[in-house]
């Protein structure tokens, strides 16, 4: 089995580039992946397609990575 779990965010980053795509879980205020998030605001990638089915709240969750104008377009993944 590969181990999958990297000992830093920034570890686990690595690999995330301008243009990717990256799919970010939680519904609402429950499950958002916060340190992923802060993690890519530092990565500093940019023009990201962002598949989710939540924007945030104020400046949480998704909502700081489009304030920090990373965000290139979302796709919704709510039917």
């Amino acid at each position: 089995m590969i181990n999958k779990i990297s000992p830093s965010i920034a570890e686990a980053l690595t690999g995330v580039a301008d243009g990717s795509t990256v799919l970010i879980g939680g519904f609402g205020t429950a499950g958002i992946p916060n340190e992923l998030i802060e993690g890519l605001i530092e990565q500093g990638a940019r023009e990201l397609t962002v598949v989710n089915n939540n924007a945030g709240n104020g400046d949480s969750g998704l909502a700081a990575l489009l304030k920090a104008g990373r965000v290139r377009k979302i796709i919704c993944s709510f039917p």
